[in-house]
């Protein structure tokens, strides 16, 4: 579930769910700094030109498969236009030798988050949820544990990591979670069996457990299943065709879609995980979709179509994620460009996928997948760098 960006410091994160703490990661100062973020020689993606050739894409996506030995990967590429191009490289099927199915369904991960946030901010909007309001007005006596507390933990700070709840996800296994249904209110009560990672809103730390407090809160203030919600108030609302948050109890993939794998370690064989229970993720990481309609969700997304401009403008409020020149806004996530500027997604992993993209505020769009998150972090920067090749071979706005 987690959106990793594992090069170096990894946005407050560890490793996928299940791979362990790995260690207690670095806590970040929650210094808010709003708009385009400085570009970090160190972190930002490898320099590409602004005159990329149309076939870069895909030889991004080939590279992938040599160099990271992801079994898949499939990009949608959309222009100013709204026009999408999509691309497929590798195996759709390694037991068949299927093809990669054209724009196939995946599961998304951590851009549920960004799916979430969006409907927890219309109820900003609507009046109905405040956001520097405590998570106890809205659930009252739910959020105790060691150094937790729902009185001094804002609806903001859980949007933005900045709560210091721990995330459950470090306390899951990885392999078991294939069979296993999770209640929401089990993997909270997971997380809470830990100790604060800081005190509210003094440093920054990546939580699913914060979404799944969101998830709650809509829930509870809407009376109505946060599926639901999420369908009415984006799905439906924008169009999005194939994209849909699975039913308890629904292990697979609706349409056609490329086979997910995963692999325990570098070098290991890769294990057919493409059916699972995907209930640990929840409201932080449950849902499927497929690159041409997370194009679209993000580009409807930051043009407008969503949210009030109010909420856009908090929403679009970062935290600085260390020095990689990305900030984390309320569910989005803000990245630096090698050829300037920044563009705004989330990105997502889940046993058996991996996904990056997001949008400029010119109107370009690309997103990329591949068929099983990389053992070395360094894939995982590949990946994004593909993401960085397409945006930035797009025409920019005059």
């Amino acid at each position: 579930m987690r959106e990793q960006m594992r090069q170096g410091l990894s946005v407050g994160q560890g490793l996928s769910v299940g791979r362990g703490r790995q260690g207690r990661r670095a806590v970040l100062p929650a210094v808010v700094a709003v708009g385009v973020m400085t570009l970090s020689a160190a972190l930002a993606p490898s320099a590409v030109s602004a005159t990329a050739r149309p076939d870069a894409v895909q030889q991004g996506l080939n590279a992938l498969l040599h160099n990271d030995g992801v079994p898949a990967a499939l990009a949608g590429v959309q222009g100013r236009d709204g026009r999408i191009r999509t691309y497929t490289a590798g195996v759709g099927d390694l037991a068949t030798g299927a093809k990669v199915p054209v724009d196939g369904q995946v599961r998304i991960g951590s851009n549920t988050k960004t799916f979430t946030a969006v409907v927890v901010l219309q109820l900003v909007g609507e009046g109905k949820i405040g956001l520097d309001e405590p998570i106890e007005t809205y659930l009252p006596g739910l959020v105790r544990g060691d150094g937790i507390d729902g009185r001094h933990i804002t609806v903001r700070q859980l949007l933005q990591h900045t709560s210091g709840i721990p995330d459950y996800e470090g306390y899951i296994d990885e392999a078991a979670m294939q069979d296993r249904y999770y209640d929401p209110r089990d993997l909270l009560d997971i997380a809470l069996q830990h100790k604060a990672d800081f005190a509210p809103g003094t440093g920054f730390n990546y939580s699913s457990t914060n979404y799944v407090l969101a998830g709650l809160i809509v829930q509870k203030v809407t009376g109505r299943p946060l599926p639901e919600e999420i369908e009415q108030r984006v799905v439906q609302r924008i169009g999005l065709r194939h994209t849909y948050f699975p039913a308890p109890g629904d292990r697979t993939i609706r349409e056609a879609h490329p086979q997910g794998y995963r692999r325990d370690a570098a070098g290991g064989p890769l294990l057919d995980f493409t059916q699972m229970d995907p209930s640990a993720g929840w409201a932080a990481g449950q849902m499927i979709s497929t690159n041409s309609d997370l194009d679209r969700f993000f580009t409807a997304l930051l043009g407008g179509r969503l949210l009030p401009a109010a909420q856009l403008a908090q929403m679009r409020t970062t935290v600085p994620i260390g020095t990689t020149g990305a900030g984390y806004g309320l569910g989005i996530i803000s990245r630096p460009l090698s050829c300037g500027g920044v563009y705004w997604g989330h990105g997502g992993d889940i046993p058996g996928y991996e996904t990056r993209g997001g949008v400029t505020d010119d109107g370009r769009a690309a997103d990329v997948a591949v068929t099983t998150i990389p053992t070395d972090p360094v894939g995982t920067t590949h990946v994004e760098n593909v993401v960085d090749t397409a945006l930035c071979g797009l025409p920019h706005a005059s």
